[in-house]
């Protein structure tokens, strides 16, 4: 069975490269730059080819080439071109590319040597803030729109996962330098949106702590277990979809009541459902975060 993508609608070509369609089709009829096939019922769709030809034109358009001037430019020559562009942002905007054809056709290769070369000059860290944040925001979008399949989305997180569990491993060698707290990283019940987390993981590792890391779906009566052998604790979970908005403020006074009932550690939040969490609610213990970055600066 073959599951490798290679049809496009006009919607998924808006999608992948953020050319909206009425745009793309005045290039066609103006420029001839795209052909389309037409099914029986005379519904355009799009190959790979083309799919590839419209990102890299995608990418001259982005960096200030006319769309008459692209369209004189040969096709076989567009490659060419493309990589005649070195300035950082195309850079950027070529390897998420990439990475978008790689998921798309179920390419580790291709995956792996994009990485590979963005790692010639830049740290991983630089990679993962530059391009796999961009590229993560950017699967949300396509998933919804069904552009993609979860099956696509797990191909393509599952590869950056690989790589952060590789750079926590090499910092893992090295023991924590610092000892005023220990992080226990953890997703609550029902949470399985893990690469925000093992990110952090990576960051407060490099950073000298020490981490305890439990990874997914964890419920709160595990916690304070960890309390045992370590003080100082600083809890740090990622809320993607749980729990629910409405739910957050109970799963708050149960982590109160059951793991900080002493008030000797603390709770560090952030992701989409803690946006919901009104300000007025406030224990001295719990601070929430809108980002990654933010996260980062604190430590």
């Amino acid at each position: 069975m073959n599951n490798v993508k290679v049809n496009f609608s006009i919607k998924d070509l808006e999608n992948l490269s953020g050319i909206k369609a009425h745009t793309i089709r005045i290039w066609e009829k103006r420029y001839n730059l795209l052909s389309p096939n037409r099914t029986d019922t005379n519904i355009r769709y799009y190959s790979l080819k083309s799919l590839q030809k419209l990102l890299n034109i995608t990418l001259l358009y982005n960096n200030g080439y006319k769309i008459s001037r692209i369209a004189k430019i040969p096709e076989d020559e567009l490659p060419i071109v493309v990589r005649e562009i070195v300035s950082e942002n195309s850079v950027k905007n070529k390897a998420i590319n990439a990475f978008k054809l790689a998921m798309i056709n179920f390419d580790q290769s291709l995956f792996l040597n994009t990485y590979n070369s963005l790692l010639g000059d830049r740290s991983f860290r630089e990679i993962f803030y530059e391009i796999f944040l961009p590229l993560l925001n950017e699967l949300g979008l396509l998933w919804q729109t069904d552009t993609i399949s979860p099956a696509h989305e797990h191909f393509v997180t599952a590869l950056i996962k690989q790589k952060i569990l590789l750079n926590i491993e090499k910092l893992q060698l090295a023991e924590p330098t610092k000892t005023d707290h220990t992080f226990v990283l953890y997703l609550p019940d029902n949470e399985i949106h893990e690469i925000g987390l093992l990110y952090l993981n990576y960051e407060i590792v490099l950073r000298g702590y020490r981490v305890i890391y439990l990874g997914q779906t964890i419920p709160v009566t595990s916690l304070p277990d960890i309390q045992r052998y370590y003080d100082n604790i600083i809890y740090l979970s990622y809320f993607t979809v749980a729990p629910p908005a409405e739910e957050v403020e109970s799963y708050l006074d149960e982590f109160q009541t059951k793991v900080n009932k002493n008030g000797d550690c603390k709770l560090w939040i952030l992701g989409q459902q803690v946006k919901g969490l009104v300000s007025t609610y406030n224990y001295k213990d719990v601070s929430t975060f809108h980002s990654i970055e933010e996260v980062t600066e604190s430590l």
